[in-house]
């Protein structure tokens, strides 16, 4: 199967799905996306208890809400 192919049959089969299936989704792929990063902070924090490697995790996460200065070459127009 081509990779257009597979993302059609994807798309189609989420569509089949309630919301609370979708949205159950969506939940375990944030979990396993917070998981990869906690290992990750493990990883360059080794000596990091548990309340280092969250307290780290919740600044990654709201890193990511803030909103994005536009690059310098974007200013030049």
């Amino acid at each position: 199967m081509d990779p257009r192919t597979a993302l059609d049959e994807q798309i189609a089969s989420y569509r089949r799905m309630t919301g609370e299936q979708r949205l159950g989704i969506a939940l375990a792929l944030h979990e396993l996306a917070c998981d990869v990063a906690r290992e990750g902070i493990r990883m360059r924090c080794p000596n990091a208890d548990d309340a280092e490697v969250e307290r780290q995790l919740r600044s990654r996460i709201a890193l990511g809400r803030r909103p994005q200065e536009p690059h310098r070459e974007d200013l030049d127009d």
